[in-house]
């Protein structure tokens, strides 16, 4: 299935200008926000077209689909995140391939990414993945149990917390939404708040294709955004 560069074109300017507007009504402006594309299933020339158009962040969801087109992005003039699900035992494949890891949830992952990081003589930059809306089937911890875990994971070296990630259940209507990125960004400002040793809240990484307009207006500095980027995803039999 070949995607339109053109459509490409279209969606990433048509994006550009929802996150200006998004972000002006509620006194920031775009470049206070971070748009990071979603490139799960995306070719790699696809993804580079974007990147010529001034797409700066780009992440995956997939260690083994990261390391497939890892030598064709265009990774000088564009970051590489990584926002998927990790299981610790492929940490030690993406860590210095990847500026920030999104999806950190537990202490375990946290010490493995920080022992391949000293390994190489890097610090990895990490955001701490919230449960919020307390789902069964998602990864990321719970939001009471937050404090407890960073009261571990600042002690690691080699890694350093950044901010929050969050992925809240699908909703009905921009209510729903908002009741989930406001509890959100209510942590972000507490956390922030307390100026905890090497834990910083720069960034609250929140809001995909569908809402991602709510989530600026709510609080998020970052927004991942694929398929209204790039089209409906799919997947090769």
């Amino acid at each position: 299935m070949a995607r339109s560069l053109d459509d490409v074109t279209y969606n990433y300017q048509h994006i550009c200008e929802n996150i200006a507007r998004a972000a002006q009504s509620v006194g920031k402006t775009a470049g206070d926000i971070t748009f990071l594309a979603a490139t799960k299933t995306v070719e790699a020339p696809v993804i580079n077209h974007a990147i010529s158009l001034g797409l700066r962040y780009i992440g995956e969801n997939r260690v083994q689909e990261l390391l497939s087109k890892y030598d064709a992005y265009d990774l000088e003039h564009a970051s590489l995140q990584f926002i998927g699900h990790l299981q610790t035992n492929k940490v030690r494949q993406i860590v210095g391939k990847v500026d920030l890891i999104q999806s950190v949830d537990s202490v375990k992952l946290a010490r493995e990414i920080a022992r391949c990081s000293e390994k190489l003589g890097l610090c990895t930059d990490i955001l701490l993945e919230v449960n919020i809306g307390r789902e069964a089937n998602k990864s990321g911890v719970m939001p009471e149990a937050l404090g407890e875990l960073l009261d571990q994971v600042r002690e690691i070296p080699s890694i350093r917390v950044r901010g929050l990630m969050a992925i809240p259940p699908i909703c009905e209507n921009t209510q729903e939404n908002r009741k989930f990125f406001d509890n959100m960004h209510d942590i972000f400002l507490d956390i922030g708040s307390k100026n905890i040793d090497n834990i910083s809240m720069d960034i609250l990484s929140m809001g995909m294709s569908d809402d991602y307009e709510e989530a600026i207006r709510c609080g998020a500095t970052m927004v991942r955004v694929g398929s209204a980027l790039f089209g409906a995803r799919y997947y090769p039999t």
